[in-house]
């Protein structure tokens, strides 16, 4: 349907600033430009906690936002203002000067404030645009097309900066060029927003009193009160919190990781350029397979990959030659984007089932706490234990017990009815 394919654009718009900003080329701007004069362990250990405290403050006000956005009419306009938010931020990275890794991060913290929360409202969207049984192919669609589209600006971003690369004469990303590339982020970003902006509306609400505020406070207090009623929701937010941590630690963490192993930028942002375009099928593949077997299956199977990956993520800084190093990383990236969108956008449309869709913003604040506390902590942990033991992939190995705890939990939430 026309909501459909719109609902379906945005997640091309911003993965975008997910691709780029997050993953590719700010990581290493960030440590290459903005952290001069840092040692290594330290700037990753900075890029770490940033990333966990953007995470931090989209958690502690998305369930109360959630809760009065599900008024009529509102969802739209709390969507749009993070949307403002992170574009304004996106915009002024060009101001960053070499050293200034502070004011760096803390554009970063409100671009992600603004990315991480326009997705709370977006992700609620779901049940106002589909049905239940189409919830999984239409998430699906949503990160597949958002990984292949998002190629589209990467391949810009990438020919200004190797055209940079080839004028200097470096295999470092020259800053004037990758700051040019973060102003095609947020072109990129706006425009594509577009078609959700005018044709994506809210069909579930539940009607707000006088005091919208007092009245979300009172709607919170007595979920947890009747917890029971949506206990395999929770139950899935339990499990959910577990294994995203991995996750998306693995997705902010990567490039980063990738530096601190010798691999040039080249090398990362061409691995991450074919991480996008095999994540393209893979995701559509974990949708159709859910509807063949059922959505907590394939979840099961995306935790089993993230377990080897991790493990394999974990000696390889001990490989004893480059090459080795760079063709294990390899494989590593490509075992990565079998499994990262499947993952993600199964566990968007199996909560989806689970939550009354008139109160779809209040649950997906849940959804998104959950997310960003274990975004938290991933990041975290990995900054810590590297901070104390000199060594980044003494933190990798604790996302092991992450994905075993998560896929441990998710066993005993009931599948949905019909599977």
């Amino acid at each position: 349907t026309k909501q459909e394919k719109s609902w379906i654009l945005y997640d091309v718009a911003n993965s975008a600033f997910a691709l780029i900003v997050l993953t590719a080329v700010m990581p290493i701007f960030f440590k290459e430009y903005a952290s001069q004069g840092i040692d290594n362990a330290v700037s990753t250990s900075n890029w770490a906690f940033a990333n966990s405290l953007s995470s931090l403050i989209v958690a502690f006000t998305a369930p109360i936002l959630g809760t009065i956005a599900d008024g009529e009419g509102l969802k739209k306009k709390f969507f749009l203002s993070f949307l403002i938010l992170g574009l304004c931020a996106t915009f002024l990275f060009p101001a960053v000067t070499a050293g200034g890794w502070l004011f760096c991060l803390f554009l970063f913290v409100l671009a992600r404030i603004g990315f991480a929360g326009a997705n709370i409202f977006y992700d609620a969207f779901l049940p106002d645009i589909t049905e239940k049984k189409r919830m999984d192919w239409v998430s699906s669609n949503g990160f597949a097309w958002g990984y292949i589209g998002s190629v589209i600006p990467f391949l810009v971003v990438m020919a200004v900066i190797f055209y940079g690369m080839r004028q200097a004469g470096t295999a470092a990303i020259p800053p004037n060029h990758a700051k040019i590339g973060f102003v095609v982020v947020g072109l990129w970003w706006l425009f594509i927003s577009l078609p959700m902006i005018k044709n994506v509306n809210q069909k579930h609400y539940v009607q707000l009193s006088g005091h919208p505020i007092t009245e979300s406070f009172s709607r919170l207090v007595n979920t947890f009160r009747e917890i029971q009623q949506y206990k395999q929701a929770f139950l899935f937010l339990i499990a959910y919190f577990f294994y995203i941590d991995g996750v998306d630690t693995i997705i902010t963490m990567a490039t980063a990781y990738g530096v601190d192993i010798g691999l040039n930028a080249t090398m990362l942002i061409l691995a991450i350029l074919m991480i996008q375009i095999v994540a393209f099928p893979c995701a559509l593949v974990y949708g159709k397979l859910a509807g063949r077997y059922n959505t907590r299956a394939m979840l099961f199977a995306g935790i089993a990959m993230y377990v080897f990956i991790t493990l394999i993520a974990f000696f390889l800084p001990a490989m004893e030659s480059l090459k080795m190093k760079t063709i294990v990383f390899w494989i590593l990236a490509f075992l990565v984007a079998t499994s990262m969108g499947g993952v993600q956008a199964l566990s968007r449309s199996y909560f989806g089932k689970l939550i009354p869709a008139e109160r779809s913003a209040e649950f997906f604040g849940f959804y998104n706490i959950f997310g960003r506390f274990a975004a938290i902590t991933g990041p975290f942990l990995v900054g810590i234990i590297g901070r104390f033991t000199g060594h980044t992939r003494y933190g990798v190995l604790s996302l092991f017990l992450l994905f075993l705890a998560g896929g441990f939990v998710l066993s005993m939430v009931k599948t949905e009815k019909g599977s």
